[in-house]
C-alpha cells in the first residue's frame, strides 16, 4: 500500500497492543462498540467495568491519559448537545441546581456521553497503537469494499497536500495584505475554496492519469500484508469478550 505516513495520533511503540495485527484490533474496538451500544443506560456500573476495561488496555498499550484526554476534544459538540437536551426535553421535569430538567432528557444525555465517551476513547486507543496505512491493510484483511478502502487511503496521503496548498494560499493572500476580519472578506475566502477545490480535483486527474500509465486496473497492490495467529486474535478478542460478559451479568 505504498511508504508509512505517520499521523499525530500514533503513537509509536512495542507494547503487546502495538504488535497486534490490525484486523484484530479493528474487529475488536467494532465488537467492543457494539456492546457498549447494546448496553441499556440504566446499568451505571457496567458502563463503569467499560472503563475499567479501556484503562487497563491504555496502560497495557502505554498510552498517556493526557493523550487521551486531549484527543477526546472532538467529542465536545457531542457533550454540548448532550447537555443541551434536559434543558429542551419535554415529559416529566425535575430541579437540578435551580434549573427544571426534563428527567428523559437527563435519561438521553447520559445514554450519548457515555456511549459516545466509550467509543472515541476506544478509537483514540485504536488509532495511537495502529499507523493508519496499517489500519488500511487492516481493513483489506477483513474484506471491506476495496473502494472504500482506496478512498480512505488516497484522503489520508493527500490531506497533507491539500493542507499544505491552503497554507501556500493564505501565505499568498497575507503578502498581498489581506486579513480576514468581517464577513466583507467572506468573498475573498470563497474564490480561494473554489480555486482549492479547482487544483484539487486537478491534481487528482494528473494522479490518476500516472496511476493508470503504470497499469492500475482498480485494485491496489498490498505491499505489506499482515497475517494473524490464533493467539494474536484472542489477545485482541479478550476486550469485547469482557465487555460482553459484563453485559450479560444479572445487574
Amino acid at each position: 500500500m505504498g511508504a508509512g505516513h505517520h499521523h499525530q495520533l500514533y503513537l509509536p511503540g512495542v507494547s503487546v497492543v502495538h504488535r497486534l495485527p490490525p484486523q484484530c484490533k479493528l474487529l475488536a474496538v467494532l465488537a467492543f462498540a457494539i456492546v457498549v451500544v447494546a448496553t441499556p443506560r440504566e446499568r451505571f456500573s457496567a458502563f463503569a467495568a467499560y472503563a475499567v476495561l479501556l484503562a487497563a488496555v491504555a496502560v497495557a498499550a502505554r498510552v498517556p491519559a493526557a493523550h487521551i484526554v486531549r484527543r477526546m476534544a472532538i467529542e465536545i459538540p457531542f457533550v454540548l448537545f448532550a447537555f443541551l437536551i434536559p434543558v429542551i426535553g419535554l415529559g416529566e421535569r425535575t430541579t437540578v441546581l435551580g434549573l427544571s430538567l426534563s428527567v428523559p432528557g437527563l435519561w438521553a444525555a447520559w445514554n450519548i456521553l457515555a456511549k459516545a465517551t466509550l467509543g472515541v476513547v476506544a478509537s483514540i486507543l485504536l488509532a495511537a497503537t495502529t499507523e493508519p496505512r496499517v489500519i488500511l491493510v487492516g481493513a483489506q484483511r477483513l474484506r471491506l469494499p476495496s473502494l472504500l478502502v482506496q478512498i480512505a487511503m488516497f484522503m489520508l496521503r493527500y490531506m497533507d497536500v491539500i493542507v499544505d496548498e491552503m497554507r501556500r494560499m493564505r501565505v499568498a493572500r497575507e503578502s498581498r495584505g489581506f486579513e480576514a476580519r468581517d464577513v466583507r472578506h467572506i468573498p475573498v475566502l470563497a474564490r480561494s475554496a473554489g480555486a482549492l477545490f479547482i487544483r484539487s480535483y486537478e491534481r487528482g486527474e494528473r494522479v490518476h492519469l500516472a496511476m493508470l500509465s503504470r497499469g492500475y486496473t482498480g485494485e491496489m497492490p498490498i505491499i505489506h500484508d499482515i497475517s494473524a495467529s490464533v493467539r494474536q486474535w484472542g489477545t485482541a478478542l479478550a476486550l469485547p469478550a469482557a465487555a460482553l460478559a459484563i453485559w450479560g451479568l444479572p445487574w
